[in-house]
């Protein structure tokens, strides 16, 4: 699976289960994914509101796990009309933002998985609107929730 540009893809050991893979950033990469200041992500370390590994250094590593927990709340600081700017102007106001982890295009159909707040969610597109969107696993994207159907909407 890719990351986010850049971020090392490192194995970490948790506490109490076996190594698994995953992307690790630095506070600096993890406040500009959340979009929030650099001071403000090193207070949530410090006060253990997001959940850190350590280097051998020393240095604190945010699993993308972690950020994924907050990313759908990147935005909602923001009054609504912020919000919403970025995204196209759809009725539907069940947008859920997230990342991509997972694309596959076979034929004419894509299979986009979206993590959101820690779960995920995954919607069959056409494979021309997938490539229309230039969708890419590590990148934000919004699941626009309309009665049974899931869209996906990119910024």
């Amino acid at each position: 699976m890719m990351g986010w540009p850049g971020a090392p893809n490192l194995a970490r050991m948790a506490p109490g289960k076996a190594m698994e893979r995953e992307n690790l950033h630095s506070p600096r990469e993890a406040a500009k994914i959340l979009g929030i200041s650099y001071p403000t992500l090193k207070q949530w370390i410090y006060k253990k509101k997001i959940r850190t590994v350590k280097t051998a250094g020393g240095h604190h590593r945010v699993p993308e796990s972690e950020l994924d927990k907050f990313l759908y709340r990147r935005g909602a600081r923001r009054p609504v009309p912020e919000r919403r700017a970025t995204f196209r102007k759809i009725s539907g106001r069940n947008q859920l933002v997230g990342r991509i982890t997972d694309l596959k295009i076979d034929g004419l159909l894509a299979q986009v998985t979206l993590s959101i707040g820690g779960q995920r969610i995954t919607s069959i597109i056409t494979a021309d609107a997938a490539r229309e969107m230039r969708l890419k696993v590590g990148e934000r994207a919004a699941a626009l929730v309309k009665s049974t159907e899931v869209m996906i909407v990119r910024p």
